[in-house]
């Protein structure tokens, strides 16, 4: 029991150090005929590198063709793009500048003028020597190329946010309001009860009804 604890425990911890692979939220890109795309790719590791291995694969009738690849020395290099001559185009495809922060490392390609025979799935592939079993991982994008690009129609989104605006001014609008007759009553009636002690004591000095002149009894007869 014991031993069977300990195993799961390595496997998980290994599960968590091994090499992942993303090209992105986006399962699908679409890219107007003609024109220049990115296919995103990006691996991550905590166990570090060395020499690793990567290659873009595109998936055509359920066979995988490699269109390009290379490889990485480690963190502190970059990647170098292989020059296999079983690529079908090398002037197609091209690795932008690579960059990377912390433990993220970017290999992304460019694909040139990009044809509607270039739709289909494409794999990011990264293989970790460092990783004994689980050393090989990838991930998946579609790619699809159009005549044009579909315009994205904001208008009801535009009405909503229109409607929210609306009736959070109103309640600002309300509330403010209410503050201002809350203010203006208030500073009416102490207004007015400045006014009746005012009064009150003038009637008073100059010994008017209600003043301490007439509680006094008349002179008897």
């Amino acid at each position: 029991m014991f031993a069977f604890s300990v195993a799961s425990g390595l496997h998980f911890c290994s599960l968590s150090l091994a090499l992942e692979v993303s090209v992105g939220k986006a399962a699908i890109i679409y890219v107007k005929n003609g024109s220049d795309v990115l296919l995103p790719c990006t691996f991550t590791t905590c166990i570090g590198f060395e020499n690793a291995l990567f290659s873009w694969t595109r998936i055509v009738s359920g066979n995988y063709t490699e269109i390009y690849g290379g490889s990485i020395k480690n963190k502190d290099s970059k990647p170098v793009p292989s020059t296999k001559p079983d690529y079908e185009d090398l002037d197609k495809y091209e690795m932008p500048d690579a960059t990377h922060k912390d433990r993220e490392y970017n290999i992304s390609i460019l694909i040139h003028f990009a044809e509607f025979s270039d739709s289909g799935k494409y794999n990011c592939f990264v293989k970790n020597p460092k990783e004994k079993s689980t050393g090989k991982h990838n991930a998946t994008i579609t790619l699809k190329v159009v005549v044009e690009l579909e315009k994205v129609d904001n208008t009801l989104t535009m009405i909503i946010l229109a409607v929210v605006g609306g009736v959070i001014g109103l309640l600002i609008l309300v509330m403010v309001t209410k503050k201002l007759t809350l203010f203006i009553l208030k500073k009416t009636r102490e207004k007015k009860e400045c006014l009746v002690s005012s009064s009150a004591n003038d009637n008073t000095e100059n010994g008017l009804a209600g003043s301490k002149a007439e509680q006094k009894s008349a002179p008897k007869a």
